[in-house]
């Protein structure tokens, strides 16, 4: 009988990647970026309105303060509430970071109205908030009433305070 010697064959030492699998890997990283990017973005540009509500609460506590001693509302945020004429005394026309640029606007001599705004600044994030770029209020004999947009139209439906005002 002959004798029948069996050779295993080589053992394969495998070490690394191979390139389809990197690019395999490359691709799903490439996907949940592309996913998860989009959504951070916004939450970071619906984080930071915060900031600009908070400016535009603090102008309207102001403007009350303002308006208890003086016979009108005024356009002048920063200048202090003891300059002639006086002003709010707030610390800027710029949020703390620096995202929005506040301005207020008298309507009818501002006796009883006017509109206070938070307009993001071109150049940043926030710019590109679309439909939140811009947010104001507006108090008009006693009444407030809260806008948004890409520009404010008191009279048009692009002033939705439901889609960036929430509550």
């Amino acid at each position: 009988m002959q004798q029948v010697t069996f050779i295993a064959p080589r053992a394969v030492h495998r070490r690394g990647f191979t390139i389809i699998e990197l690019m395999i890997t490359m691709v799903i990283g490439a996907i949940l970026l592309a996913v998860a990017l989009p959504a951070f973005q916004s939450a970071m540009r619906k984080s930071r309105r915060t900031e600009a509500f908070n400016a535009l609460s603090s102008i309207q506590q102001a403007q009350e303060r303002h308006r208890s001693t003086q016979a009108a509302y005024t356009s002048l945020i920063t200048d202090a509430t003891t300059a002639a004429p006086p002003g709010l005394g707030q610390p800027g026309t710029r949020t703390a970071t620096g995202y929005y640029d506040l301005g207020i606007t008298l309507v009818s001599g501002g006796t009883t109205t006017y509109v206070a705004t938070a307009t993001a600044v071109t150049g940043t994030s926030q710019a590109n908030d679309g439909g939140c770029a811009v947010l104001a209020v507006r108090v008009q004999g006693g009444n407030i009433r809260y806008g948004s947009g890409a520009s404010i139209d008191w009279t048009g439906t692009n002033t939705d305070p439901q889609r960036c005002w929430a509550r």
